[in-house]
């Protein structure tokens, strides 16, 4: 391949401001947050407030670098779950640890959005923001495995 091996160089946009300094705390679908960005991008912005939502994508910061070496786990730490390679699950713990989360877009301000549900810490670097599409972001019969189910019914 001819790109293998090359650093890639990504700069953040903005920045998630909320109060989860340390956790991402049950219930985060309901809590709001506000992505802040950088006022250079602000024309970047222009007419996003048409979009009900919007998908994050972010940089988890906050990952070590021994959970990024991380290829195997058990989602959610549950033991009595199959044992799964880390692109099979949600997980934060993996080689380029980006979140990507499609969220309620509440208001917009300016460089500043507020947004519902977004599972970012506070100061987490925002990499990019694109509109949600029913027409490339829902599919219709997707299909996952039995133990991704029985997380969602934790709930």
């Amino acid at each position: 391949m001819a790109n293998e091996g090359k650093a890639i160089k990504i700069e953040p946009i903005g920045y998630v401001k909320n109060d989860f300094s340390e956790k991402i705390p049950e219930g985060y679908e309901n809590l709001t947050s506000e992505i802040v960005v950088k006022k250079e991008y602000t024309t970047a912005l222009y007419k996003i407030e048409e979009n009900s939502h919007v998908v994050v994508l972010f940089w988890m910061d906050r990952i070590r670098k021994e959970g990024r070496k991380i290829l195997k786990l058990h989602p959610k730490r549950k033991e009595n779950l199959p044992l799964v390679g880390v692109f099979a699950t949600r997980s934060p713990r993996r080689p380029n640890p980006i979140g990507i989360r499609s969220v309620l877009l509440l208001k917009r301000k300016k460089n500043v959005l507020k947004v519902k549900g977004l599972d970012a810490l506070n100061n987490s670097p925002v990499l990019d923001i694109k509109p949600y599409s029913s027409k490339h972001d829902f599919v219709k019969d997707a299909k996952g495995p039995w133990w991704a189910k029985s997380l969602r019914s934790d709930r």
